[in-house]
């Protein structure tokens, strides 16, 4: 009876024991992250040390050595077909079929008439153009991937032998991403105003642009907001070849 009373009457360690340890935790916690701090900062003001390299200027230095490692590879390419086409032992055919191949993989160089597009943002200011529209959000005023995209698609729609943005050709496995408003383009970095530029017949080219559903949709803020659109209509225009790895990675299943 008096046991019962007495348990009954004070708090039991097994309540105690929790608390204390998740105290102490708490505090051991802190003490790490403060000595983590120190460590890392080691006096300097973290939020300001000019020495620290913001991601903007480390991405825009990666985009530069890409674009370096391009040239690079597009130079030694060049020697390598060269070589390779003195004494390889093929036929006329043969080298016919491969020339084909070569340009339907958009790694030579591709020239005749064609069509340039330019996309702008619009002023960070700008306002609505038309009586009846909405005032412009921030993301009115930019140009998205779905912009870029709709007018490559069109291109291709339009029966376009090539397609060459920014600085770049297009192959297969290209693929026209943005984050914000900065396009990231095999492994570089590019900011408005965005250049496509296709190859082909420039009729068909410019039917196809404007029987896009998409560019439509985008030529409707054009009118309301400013933002940019051009369509340039070339006599003669040459693509570079695509210089960068045409390697194709694939997943394997695993064997059990």
């Amino acid at each position: 009876m008096s046991n019962s009373a007495d348990s009954a009457g004070r708090p039991t360690r097994s309540h105690l024991r929790p608390v204390r340890l998740l105290t102490l935790a708490v505090f051991a916690l802190a003490g790490l992250l403060f000595w983590v701090s120190f460590q890392t900062a080691r006096g300097t003001n973290l939020r300001s040390d000019d020495s620290m390299l913001r991601l903007s200027d480390l991405i825009q230095e990666r985009s530069k050595k890409n674009g370096v490692h391009d040239e690079t590879n597009a130079a030694l390419r060049e020697e390598v077909d060269a070589l390779a086409q003195r004494d390889n032992g093929s036929s006329k055919a043969q080298d016919a079929k491969l020339k084909a191949l070569e340009k339907s993989a958009g790694t030579k160089k591709l020239a005749g008439e064609g069509l340039t597009v330019t996309l702008t943002d619009a002023p960070p200011n700008a306002t609505a153009r038309i009586p009846g529209v909405p005032e412009p959000q921030p993301n009115d005023l930019v140009i998205h991937q779905q912009d870029l995209q709709a007018v490559v698609n069109a291109l291709w729609q339009g029966g376009a032998q090539g397609i060459q943005v920014m600085d770049q050709r297009l192959i297969s496995t290209s693929a026209v991403r943005c984050v914000g408003n900065t396009l990231i383009l095999q492994g570089r970095v590019y900011s408005p105003p965005y250049t496509v530029t296709a190859v082909g017949d420039r009729d068909a080219l410019n039917r196809a642009l404007t029987a896009s559903p998409a560019i439509q949709n985008y030529l409707q803020y054009v009118n309301a907001y400013g933002l940019g659109w051009k369509v340039d209509q070339q006599d003669a225009v040459t693509l570079p070849g695509y210089s960068g790895t045409v390697e194709l990675h694939h997943a394997q299943p695993v064997k059990p």
